[in-house]
């Protein structure tokens, strides 16, 4: 696995660029949020134009997890929603896809999304969706996790471990301890802020974090939802013993690839843009 480790950037200082690389996709803009050279495994940002239509059948390479963040989507006769959740598996036939008034979506390939050999539909798994906005909060995580959270489930993977869910917190809320995972951790920021030890992030922020990178304590003034997964098998957390200084006004201070590092730059001009976009949030910068 050869992704860099990214800690944090928001996706407003990044381009868009013109349809998916591996060919898929066409007709859309895509940003891009962190690859793995290795392997073509990516995790990227989807805006799919008004009137945006695919009317052949798709089949890729890659499984690909979906969250749509706005407008919707609708593949093979299926339609996804604001936090509607899709986890389609790799060669599953997707007849036509379209997006009659544009939507944005978050998308996460386990391989380079490339057209694949055509299989039939018995021989893959069906696809999965949840709704982000059915199904209970879930708490009570760790006994160190700081109360006021909650989690809903997107993906437990029973052969992998591999897990996809939404954290939701109240505002006012911080914790204390530095921690760790033995797996890699991937976030998304959807809404509010979160403060760190790195600077605050605001929604649009993206961390990949590999495994057992310390990091922490986090708190809220707003609270927040966010999308998490892991890579490599289930989450599992171990907290230093002893507490950390809290603040709530640290400075920016990214662990960034050099070909992310003007996006730092930016930061001050993605905070900028949020006060008058609204629910363009992840247009800014």
């Amino acid at each position: 696995m050869s992704r860099p480790f990214i800690e944090f950037v928001q996706c407003q200082a990044l381009p868009w660029q013109r349809g998916l690389y591996g060919g898929a996709r066409t007709g859309t803009e895509v940003r891009m949020l962190s690859l793995d050279e290795d392997s073509g495994a990516s995790s990227v940002m989807i805006r799919y134009p008004p009137g945006w239509r695919r009317p052949e059948q798709e089949q890729l390479s890659a499984a690909e997890e979906l969250l749509v963040l706005r407008g919707w989507l609708e593949i093979g006769g299926t339609r996804y929603g604001p936090f509607s959740y899709a986890n389609l598996p790799a060669g599953y036939p997707r007849t036509m896809a379209a997006a009659p008034g544009g939507a944005l979506a978050l998308s996460f390939f386990s391989a380079e999304p490339a057209p694949a050999a055509a299989r039939s539909a018995l021989d893959v798994p069906e696809p999965v969706k949840v709704d982000g906005f059915d199904g209970p909060w879930t708490g009570n995580f760790h006994p160190q996790f700081p109360p006021g959270a909650g989690r809903k489930w997107l993906k437990r993977d029973p052969v992998t471990g591999e897990e996809t869910w939404l954290l939701g917190t109240m505002p006012l809320r911080n914790g204390r301890r530095a921690e760790k995972h033995p797996v890699v951790e991937e976030m998304f920021l959807i809404s509010g802020a979160l403060v760190g030890p790195l600077g605050t992030m605001y929604p649009g922020c993206y961390f990949w974090r590999p495994p057992e990178e310390w990091h922490g304590p986090f708190g809220t003034l707003t609270g927040n939802i966010e999308l998490f997964r892991t890579i490599g098998g289930p989450l599992s957390t171990e907290y230093r013993d002893e507490d950390a200084e809290f603040r709530w006004d640290p400075a920016y201070r990214p662990i960034l690839p050099p070909d992310l590092s003007g996006a730092a730059e930016r930061y001050p001009d993605c905070l900028a843009g949020f006060a008058a976009l609204g629910p363009d949030v992840f247009e800014a910068g």
